[in-house]
């Protein structure tokens, strides 16, 4: 009964993750008639020629809405699938893409990297694309996961329990350190509230090429190691006795979902709620195998994702937004 309503649960997933490309890209401060967005999006993806369109409404629906749409699909694509991995190797129903400490690594590394500022700074980050921030971010993410799974590991043996109260101390130290940036550096405080807030405002297509190595890195260990999530279910020990190589298939696992989160983060800011949430809403449709979970998860994850953004930047006038 469960397979067919997976199914087309997924089938319309997908459907509603395509629609949401074009129709996403439609509100925005600037008023741009319906027929016009869609030719203007078609002459951006060489459907059409360009040669007849404005060319300032081109760089807004081209450049700037469908960049920022593709990056917020991207990015709540990658935390739902996140979330529903660590779910499944942690068996721990609360576990979400931030619990390792990724997110506080990637908020540190950011506010470093604001509060430096400087000439050699500002240098370094004319040939890093999407500026300094966001590298600096992916860096201080992984650096965090490494710290949290070498205080995971400490004793020799993987217990969950340790992992997940090792991501929790690493939060705890890494938000300190981020209190105690603000605290020596005051100019600095407005841009770093402003990035640990989380938004898409000012992303283009430099952040998306940003994310798009991350995603696709930590992507491919999830997918080839699938039907292991569901062994896991039934414990370590049975898992080996079914063939399973536990160990490799565990760091696999969430090395993909650490680094998909990673990068998420550091061009987006911290975005909470997504991985949590939406494995845990499809499951109540599609049950609880990995497999169509997964595929459900990066599709509805992303379209919540982009709506909320669209969202955002839609509610008030004056081009303000939440």
């Amino acid at each position: 009964m469960r397979q067919p309503l997976a199914r087309l649960g997924t089938g319309l997933c997908i459907l509603v993750w395509v629609l949401s490309v074009p129709l996403a890209c439609l509100p925005g401060p600037a008023d741009i008639p319906v027929s016009e967005t869609l030719r203007l999006l078609a002459a951006t993806l060489k459907l059409v020629p360009a040669a007849d369109a404005d060319s300032s409404r081109l760089v807004i629906v081209g450049d700037i809405r469908l960049a920022r749409v593709l990056l917020a699909l991207f990015c709540g694509g990658g935390l739902a699938l996140a979330g529903a991995a660590l779910q499944g190797v942690l068996r721990n129903p609360l576990a979400d893409p931030f619990v390792l400490g990724i997110s506080a690594g990637a908020a540190c590394g950011a506010s470093l990297a604001i509060a430096l500022g400087g000439a050699q700074v500002a240098m370094l980050a004319a040939y890093l694309p999407g500026g300094l921030i966001a590298p600096a971010a992916l860096t201080g993410a992984l650096a965090a996961l490494a710290a949290a799974l070498l205080l995971g590991y400490g004793a020799g043996n993987f217990l969950r329990e340790n992992v997940i109260l090792s991501g929790v101390a690493v939060s705890a130290f890494l938000g300190a350190l981020v209190a105690l940036i603000k605290a020596l550096n005051e100019e600095s405080v407005t841009g770093i509230v402003f990035w640990i807030m989380g938004s898409f405002q000012g992303r283009g297509w430099e952040s998306v090429k940003l994310l798009c190595a991350p995603l696709l890195i930590g992507m491919l260990p999830i997918i080839l190691y699938r039907r292991e999530l569901d062994v896991f279910a039934f414990g370590d020990e049975q898992a080996a006795q079914l063939g399973v190589r536990v160990n490799r298939a565990r760091m696999a696992l969430l090395f993909g979902a650490s680094c998909m989160t990673a990068g998420a983060v550091a061009v987006a800011g911290i975005v909470g709620f997504v991985g949590l949430v939406v494995p845990h809403m499809l499951r109540l449709i599609m049950g609880a195998a990995h497999g169509p979970l997964l595929a459900a998860s990066w599709f509805t994850g992303g379209v919540l994702l982009c709506w909320a953004d669209a969202l955002a930047r839609s509610l008030l006038d004056g081009g303000r937004e939440l």
